[in-house]
């Protein structure tokens, strides 16, 4: 039997259209075990953004700049975690590993732009910090709900149209040899790694985009508490010092959770190709469960407005009655 050049083109086609995740290595027969943690971690980070985001909308007491941030903070952080949700327990389930180049694309921009885009509202809450500590007077007046408004659609408009290039030359990309991804949902430089084409583009550009945007955010994060703690050794009394320093701890420590972890990811998709496969997951999981997780945790533990809308919300009756 025959096979005609039509239908080895169509199968493919086919064949290159479709992707294979991959779980935890050597642990397939615990992965039903191993899906609970990650169920755990998945619901924490949804119920305690959630949180957030319902207590800084009903309280009236929170409509102010910071929070609003915190808002935005809290809505990155279930963007960049939750499109992995699905196809992480398709594989931990045993359901399916399979997933479709469109699917795969789809994905990856989520992923990546709400990373580049969660890296923006940190600078964002950089420059709050600043001008709350350094321009208090003139706080209200400087960030205003149409500034912040605008400051969270260009941070996102900027991540998403900076993705494009990227990813929609991955359409034009063959990929013959195998379709097994290391991971347990889509990633660009998991992605372009199995391309038998010449991805230096990709390459190049993808470095320049991580240079410029997290480049420009650290940088702009880093000046301006280089600008806060000037103004801070100015404050004569001790006290004063440490209650203006406090007020910045949460964002400090939202800032590390980011960071640390997508600067460890990248450094072993670079320069550690060839160790451990578990390394890789690992390091991939850190960086996109920690921060949902923490950053609710933090700002509920540090801030003290927060705290009183979470207790409010749980216990209402009790709450209100100590308050009168």
């Amino acid at each position: 039997m025959t096979i005609s050049p039509m239908a080895t083109a169509n199968s493919s086609n086919i064949l290159s259209s479709t992707f294979y995740l991959t779980g935890i290595p050597g642990y397939e027969e615990f992965h039903h075990w191993i899906s609970i943690p990650f169920c755990l971690l998945y619901l924490v980070g949804i119920m305690g953004n959630c949180t957030i985001l319902h207590i800084v909308r009903t309280d009236p007491r929170l409509h102010e700049p910071m929070y609003y941030f915190l808002a935005m903070l809290s809505l990155t952080d279930m963007g960049m975690s939750l499109p992995t949700m699905i196809s992480l327990f398709r594989v931990l389930w045993s359901i399916s590993r399979e997933i479709q180049f469109n699917t795969c694309v789809v994905q990856m921009f989520f992923i990546h732009t709400f990373s580049f885009t969660e890296s923006s509202v940190l600078l964002a809450m950089a420059l709050d910090r600043y001008v709350a500590i350094c321009h208090p007077l003139r706080y209200a007046t400087i960030l205003t709900p149409t500034l912040i408004t605008k400051i969270g659609i260009a941070a996102l408009l900027r991540s998403a149209f900076a993705m494009i290039p990227l990813l929609a030359r991955l359409a034009f990309f063959p990929f013959c040899h195998s379709h097994i991804l290391s991971h347990s949902y889509c990633l660009h430089q998991d992605m372009i790694r199995l391309a038998c084409a010449d991805t230096k583009f990709n390459v190049i550009y993808g470095l320049v985009l991580i240079t410029l945007l997290w480049g420009m955010d650290s940088l702009g994060i880093f000046v301006s508490y280089v600008f806060i703690l000037h103004s801070v050794l100015k404050i004569s009394s001790q006290e004063g010092r440490f209650k203006a320093l406090n007020t910045c701890a949460s964002h400090i420590c939202a800032v590390l959770i980011l960071y640390v972890p997508m600067i460890g990811l990248s450094i072993v998709h670079r320069f550690a190709k060839h160790s451990s496969p578990l390394i890789h997951i690992f390091m991939a999981h850190i960086y996109l469960l920690v921060p949902p997780v923490l950053n609710p945790i933090i700002y509920s533990v540090k801030n003290k407005q927060i705290r009183q809308g979470i207790l409010h919300l749980l216990f209402p009756l009790r709450i209100s009655s100590s308050l009168m």
